[in-house]
């Protein structure tokens, strides 16, 4: 009946729910059409008569034939395989779920093995739901898990059942059907037709054997969400689905294997003890509300040794930047390419470009202040490193540039959330400066510094204590969740571990560029933040590479084309992760040639 999916199923079953204009039960049958089957069988209930009429007795010459359930509302589908148990017994049988939906390959590998009884499965994911089964070495199902069974502690034994069968006639003849007789007279017909292989399993002296997917695509769709991430796992062009995938803008780990080499993040931070420490007050925390913005910003205060005034929290620096953009009055001054954040919260008329005239997009202190010497803006934005860029000023130029805006009464919005990567001791959120300066403005992002983008957290700080306290009036009270604050609170204790994961970092960061280099067709921009911004020079746009990075590699990247600073040329933007990923991302890009 499909509840959970609302309107979509309110007049109709859910094989004819649509996904990218089509229908579940036009792509089962497609798929099952060139398998020279004898008979495909339909067990109807709920809309039964639409599914009827719109099938028919036969697809593209396979003849199709129907059972009726009449009592699908008072049963589950234990009952509804019960109701066509005489056709499994007559040959052998491929049973599958109607609400799924996958790859061709996905059914060409389960009759390509020559076993004759077999449970299709793939390694179980955050985002699955329903039967799971543990296997032995030879990949014999040792138990089927129900709900009550399943333990989180124990997922990486677990295998998540694909509901796609291939049950022999001997099979279903001897022990499948039996069981499945006795099940339902026994214990009634409100079951999952699992229970039964279950008891088989038990049992033990089975033929039943289960048969890992590799990578193959699938998906069960039980509600709009689920709907959602099939329509972009399944688009109809490898473009459609790149460009369903990163519209997303994160939730990737609903997307089994896919690598994130397009959102920012610390690789070696937090450290798995910090992670343990949350998971130990897990239950307090979910259960108790988070502190008010008074105290969330005594802790962000204590954390970067400014006074409490000075500082506020964000839900992720991306509030602070609206509410900061919001503040500001008068026509601002940006460098491209940037992070765009900033000046897409201005109207185009209120912004006045500035872009290096070099390959590298590289840019200091003076040229900043060269260009905008006759402009009339009234603040100025200076990302650092920049992002995409990865343009480093360092500390004397940037005091230069900190005077010169204080001199002509500018406001300096200055964002240095990929600043360690670069120089841990280089930083404006230091209290004397914030005093001597309060025309500047320093905003923090904690999600890609350290390593938690899940958090949300983001700071915000300046000797313009009139600004704070308006920003503060205007977030809510209870910006950030328990999760966030527990976080701050107990960070001072790993400052160490973060220090020695920027030092790791650093390392990384130039074994990385290394191996980027060998790649012929892209040209790498220097960089002292967490990303590399690459040209593609030859063999594919950056809009391509993208494409065929996440075709053939489930590897995610930035497609950088857009901006506007690279008038239509093809770059791409590349986080920097750990050894062994950054490795598979170079030994991808070099198979590409």
């Amino acid at each position: 009946m499909g509840r959970r999916l609302g309107e979509l199923t309110k007049d109709n079953t859910k094989c004819m729910l649509k996904v990218n204009g089509i229908r579940l039960i036009d792509r089962t049958l497609d798929c099952l059409s060139v398998l020279n089957l004898k008979r495909v069988v339909i067990v109807v209930g709920y809309n039964g008569d639409k599914v009827i009429d719109y099938v028919g007795n036969n697809y593209k010459g396979t003849e199709i034939v129907y059972v009726d359930n009449p009592i699908y509302d008072k049963t589950n589908n234990i009952y509804s395989l019960f109701l066509a148990r005489d056709y499994m017994v007559e040959d052998d049988t491929l049973l599958l779920e109607s609400d799924l939906i996958y790859e061709h390959s996905v059914i060409e590998k389960l009759l390509a093995d020559p076993r004759p009884d077999l449970a299709l499965v793939d390694k179980y994911e955050s985002w699955m739901d329903g039967t799971v089964v543990t296997l032995d070495e030879e990949q014999n199902i040792v138990n089927f898990l129900n709900k009550e069974k399943f333990r989180y502690s124990d997922i990486a034994d677990y295998y998540k059942t694909v509901n796609i069968y291939k049950f022999s006639r001997e099979f279903s003849t001897s022990q499948y059907v039996p069981f499945l007789n006795a099940y339902c007279t026994a214990l009634g017909r409100n079951e999952y037709y699992e229970q039964v292989l279950r008891v088989i399993t038990l049992l033990g002296s089975t033929t039943l054997k289960a048969l890992p997917l590799s990578g193959e695509k699938w998906y069960e769709i039980d509600d709009i969400q689920d709907l959602d991430i099939a329509e972009g796992m399944f688009a109809e062009s490898e473009e459609a689905q790149w460009r369903a995938v990163t519209g997303r803008y994160g939730g990737y780990w609903r997307y089994p294997h896919m690598k994130d080499y397009c959102y920012l993040v610390n690789p070696y931070f937090p450290p798995q003890r910090l992670l343990d420490e949350i998971k130990a007050s897990f239950d307090t925390i979910i259960r108790e509300y988070p502190s008010g913005m008074s105290v969330n910003s005594l802790l962000a205060a204590k954390n970067f040794n400014l006074h409490q005034e000075n500082i506020v929290v964000g839900n992720g620096a991306a509030e602070l930047i609206k509410d900061l953009m919001e503040h500001t009055e008068g026509k601002i001054g940006v460098a491209r390419p940037t992070f765009e954040e900033y000046p897409n919260r201005r109207s185009d008329e209120d912004v006045v470009w500035f872009t290096p005239k070099n390959a590298d997009f590289h840019y200091s202190a003076g040229d900043l202040m060269s260009f905008y010497a006759d402009k009339d803006i009234s603040a100025l934005l200076l990302i650092n490193p920049d992002n995409p860029s990865g343009n480093y000023i360092p500390f004397e130029e940037l005091m230069s540039l900190v005077e010169w805006t204080k001199e002509r009464g500018m406001m300096l919005v200055y964002d240095e959330s990929f600043m360690d990567f670069a120089d841990l001791s280089y930083t404006m959120m230091r209290q004397e400066l914030l005093d001597k300066n309060p025309h500047v403005v320093v905003v923090k992002s904690i999600s890609k510094s350290y390593g938690v983008p899940g958090l949300r957290l983001g700071v915000l700080s300046s000797g313009n204590v009139e600004l704070v306290s308006a920003i503060k009036k205007h977030v809510a009270i209870w910006n950030i969740n328990s999760f966030a604050e527990f976080y701050m609170q107990i960070y001072e204790k790993y400052e160490k571990d973060y220090n020695e994961a920027c030092r790791l970092f650093k390392n990384e960061r130039t074994l990385f560029l290394q191996g980027l280099k060998e790649v012929p067709y892209l040209r790498v921009v220097p960089s002292e933040a967490n990303y590399f911004l690459c040209e593609v020079t030859s063999r594919f746009t950056s809009r391509e590479l993208a494409i065929r990075l996440m075709k053939d590699y489930n590897i995610l990247i930035k497609d950088c084309a857009t901006k506007r600073a690279f008038d239509g040329r093809n770059y791409i933007r590349l986080a920097i992760r750990d050894r062994n990923d950054n490795q598979m991302l170079v030994d991808a890009l070099k198979k590409l040639i």
